[in-house]
């Protein structure tokens, strides 16, 4: 006998209620609109044109798995029949696109640089060292997106909402178009586009700036921060 599923009712996505990775599964199912939250808040509180690309991106590869599910027409597996098409799944395409384009930016965008400690003649420090993240930190912070996005993909399979086939595909579709999008916006940045948008009013206007490819992910202005509070207490001491 079948079990009695429910709805979760934050996404309404089905469950069992007696099984506890079906529930697990069921909040998974939060995790894209988790990220255009997070999008939509990095966005608007660090004016990052590089985050700005990436959610564009991100949106575009939802367009795609729209168009793409409206021309395979495949259906979901039988038991969730009659709540769309299913091929390719657009929770695997979205987290897979997330996941290698973080990866991507990560490993060969983001080249952060440390400030060292510079002195003046009276012994004074102005600049003290930060430590900079490594190689290896962004690696597993590569691991750790990929191994999320593949809890999704599989909690996907697990609920009965789409086939291993419609996941796979999604996920190569996301994969795919993440790689192109890289390709695309680093053309954009070497071509001297990006600098040109930065420069015209729309862009000052709304304090854009492009900062994160070379500010290491930890200091996130912290640097600037230290460095202001250092000259204040010199300057109380004179």
């Amino acid at each position: 006998m079948d079990a009695q599923l429910t709805s979760l009712s934050l996404t309404h996505v089905r469950y069992d209620p007696s099984d506890h990775l079906s529930h697990l599964s069921a909040w998974l199912a939060l995790v894209p609109q988790a990220l255009c939250i997070i999008y939509v808040t990095l966005i608007w509180s660090t004016r990052e044109i590089e985050v700005l690309l990436m959610f564009a991106g991100q949106m575009a590869c939802e367009v795609l798995n729209f168009g793409l599910k409206r021309w395979i027409k495949e259906e979901r597996p039988q038991q969730m029949h009659g709540k769309g098409y299913g091929m390719p799944s657009s929770h695997s395409q979205f987290v897979s696109f997330f996941s290698i384009s973080l990866t991507l930016f990560l490993l060969l965008r983001h080249q952060p640089w440390s400030v060292h400690e510079t002195k003046k003649a009276s012994g004074a420090a102005i600049y003290p060292t930060y430590k900079q993240s490594t190689l290896l930190e962004r690696l597993v912070l590569s691991v750790l997106a990929l191994a999320g996005a593949s809890s999704v993909c599989v909690s996907r399979i697990y609920l009965s909402y789409h086939t291993p086939k419609q996941v796979l595909v999604g996920v190569g579709a996301g994969a795919i178009f993440a790689v192109l999008w890289f390709v695309f916006t680093t053309a954009l940045r070497r071509t001297g586009w990006i600098e040109w948008s930065l420069e015209t009013q729309l862009a000052k206007l709304v304090r854009t700036r492009d900062l994160i490819v070379t500010e290491d992910l930890q200091d996130a202005g912290w640097a600037r921060w230290d460095e202001r509070r250092r000259l204040m207490k010199h300057k109380k001491k004179i």
